[in-house]
């Protein structure tokens, strides 16, 4: 049977200074430059070494290989100086087996490069492209009859639940390199066998199955799938997956296992302050619960292929996703092969995840490439292969604002969703409920969505007149308080994602927020801080009772009366100012209080059994750290 061994400890790097130095993985050096601004972070290549023993294994029985889960862009791997690997596309597994070259002291050089190119995506984007090796190396020990680990690194099981009626087919597809019988066996979440088949293409028939149903039930079964000679186990592979249905309605939303299950979520991007995209599982949890406690039901996992785990998060506590490939911003000719091979990798890698429901081609391809016929013809291509390689999900793809309504590339995916910012790179919050009705209008039949939108908001930054490309958290909040509403409208939209749950590092932006960064996020680059604008959507969003006031970080005002605005998913609250009840109001997702201000006033909100507070303190003169930048947004970047 199969074992793992992790190589994570003590490689020696060697640095865009050419000093050599002691790291553990996972590891990116990029996590200050490219994060500060100035669209001057290292891109090229750098170097890493490291030696392990061989593990115990049996040459005539057995085979090594090499694991890697991540490789920021490009990566060429040297096994005790033979070239074993080489991989472009810094989101992916891969793997090489090294079985031949092992002795028993190996160095293994890896030379990871995110060198600016024309035929490895991305190269053009509103985010830092990390290098490193920021995910998990590994050794596998497994027979040399095994379940395959050679095709585009994906587990070698493919399982396509099918619900038939009261009825699931489960057809399961086992690659094998070797020689041997399959066999299957179909857990509960209990861990009890409630099928059993044979074969390396079959299909087994489940009688009431419990079924995925998204935040409300994700119910997940475990496949087992062995490989058998002589009647012992040689190799085993697990797969956990979900029987569900879906469709999209262009007029009715999204269905999910028959019923309407409208979409509203939030996009993520994987990095973190200080540590670029080099995170543990630890931060992957985290980010995962302040999605939940959002209350968002879908993801859109942005702009590449996220870490495995993640997926298998989404998968356990029922979030519907989005999954794409990093053909971004502007097409390149010589990149097509890059785009093939990273939908492979993507689709093979990921088929088994209950929670991906569509796979995404392309993102605001046409903000550099206009109406290209090469473009095109790869977005065919890119759509053709989707389908054929999963007959079960649909395509879609991210449409930038100024791809109108009538640009081809907006009608060849199964699904469609637009980037807008209508009200913070352009004036006219209303221009979004125009743009939806007249795309629905010009095509009634066709699946609309919204996959970005959003406005700056930094928490430090206020204004008591809050306006469109100020960066403050009022302005922020305002902007999707109308969205909320405004989706509301248009219940027929088959999806909204926030752009974005999580400020991130973008260090070609100086768009007058702090240089470096998008502040579009919901919660702050560190995660620790949530922004107003995050507990607007929570109120709409989650049953978990809250109250929140809002703008406590703006302290000192300078007007005699404020309004003390709150956000809460209970339908009264009630705001005392110094100990004594001010009011009481009946309402949905927003109250609106009138606070006088001499001194400092305190405040609570109380909301059945929650309870909020805050101070607001008048003084003569603004606070300088309110102060706004002068700049103000443009349209250079639109994600």
């Amino acid at each position: 049977m199969r074992s793992t061994t992790t190589l994570m400890k003590n490689w020696q790097f060697t640095g865009p200074d050419g000093k050599t130095i002691t790291v553990d993985l996972p590891h990116t050096w990029n996590n200050i430059d490219g994060q500060d601004g100035g669209n001057d972070y290292w891109r090229g290549s750098c170097t890493y070494k490291t030696s392990f023993a061989a593990p115990a294994f049996d040459p005539a029985a057995q085979q090594v290989w090499l694991q890697f889960e991540g490789v920021g862009d490009s990566a060429k791997v040297s096994l005790n100086g033979t070239e074993i690997a080489n991989h472009d596309g810094g989101f992916s597994t891969f793997r090489a087996d090294i079985t031949a070259l092992l002795k028993e002291q190996n160095e293994l050089t890896v030379i990871a490069d995110n060198s600016k190119n024309d035929f490895v995506y991305p190269q053009k984007a509103d985010f830092t492209f990390y290098g490193g090796i920021y995910r998990t190396v590994s050794l596998l020990v497994v027979s040399k009859d095994h379940i395959a680990l050679d095709h585009f690194g994906g587990p070698g099981v493919q399982i396509t639940p099918t619900v038939q009626g009261t009825n699931a087919d489960i057809r399961v597809e086992t690659r094998v390199s070797g020689e041997g019988e399959v066999a299957i066996s179909i857990l509960d979440a209990e861990g009890r066998e409630v099928l059993a088949g044979k074969g390396g293409d079959t299909t087994l028939t489940m009688e009431y199955p419990h079924l995925w149903d998204g935040i409300r039930d994700p119910y997940l079964y475990t496949c087992v799938v062995r490989l058998m000679k002589d009647g012992q186990p040689v190799d085993e592979v697990r797969q956990r997956f979900g029987v569900r249905s879906f469709s999209v309605d262009p007029k009715q939303g999204f269905f999910l296992n028959g019923r309407p299950y409208p979409l509203h979520g939030v996009s993520r991007h994987q990095d973190r302050k200080g540590l670029g995209n080099a995170i543990t599982r630890e931060m992957h949890d985290e980010d995962m619960q302040l999605i939940k406690e959002l209350g968002a039901n879908t993801i859109r996992l942005a702009h590449y292929q996220h870490d495995q785990y993640f997926y298998d998060l989404c998968d356990e506590v029922g979030m519907v996703v989005w999954a794409e490939i990093p053909y971004i911003s502007e097409h390149m000719p010589n990149g097509r092969a890059n785009t093939i091979s990273q939908m492979k990798e993507l689709i093979v890698q990921n088929y088994n995840h209950a929670s991906i429901v569509c796979w995404g081609v392309s993102n605001e391809i046409t903000i550099s490439t206009k109406n290209n016929r090469d473009m095109r013809d790869n977005h065919h291509q890119l759509n053709d292969l989707c389908h054929e390689m999963d007959k079960t999900r649909l395509t879609t793809l991210a449409c930038y604002a100024m791809c109108g309504p009538f640009n081809p590339v907006a009608h060849i995916t199964d699904l469609v969703s637009w980037n807008l910012y209508l009200g913070w790179y352009v004036p006219g919050l209303f221009l979004n409920d125009l743009w939806m009705d007249f795309f629905h209008l010009c095509y009634p039949n066709r699946p609309l969505g919204f996959s970005e939108y959003g406005a700056e908001g930094m928490p430090n930054l206020h204004s008591e007149h809050p306006r469109r490309g100020d960066h403050t958290e009022e302005y922020q909040a305002i902007y999707h308080e109308y969205m909320l509403e405004c989706f509301a409208r248009h219940k027929w939209l088959w999806s909204t994602h926030v752009w974005n749950m999580y400020d991130f590092a973008a260090d070609a932006r100086d768009q007058g927020g702090e240089p470096g960064m998008n502040h579009k996020g919901l919660v702050t680059f560190d995660r620790k801080t949530r922004k107003d604008s995050f507990y607007i959507y929570k109120a709409w969003w989650s049953n978990e009772p809250f109250v929140h006031i809002c703008s406590k970080r703006f302290i000192d005002r300078t007007q005699n009366e404020i309004e003390v605005k709150v956000y809460s998913n209970q339908k009264q609250v009630t705001l005392y100012a110094n100990g004594e009840k001010l009011a009481e109001q009946e309402g949905e997702h927003i109250f609106r209080f009138r606070v006088k201000l001499d001194g400092e006033v305190k405040v609570q909100a109380v909301a059945g059994d929650c309870i909020d507070e805050a101070a607001f303190r008048k003084v003569s003169t603004p606070n300088p750290a309110y102060k706004l930048g002068k700049k103000k947004s443009t349209s250079a970047n639109w994600v």
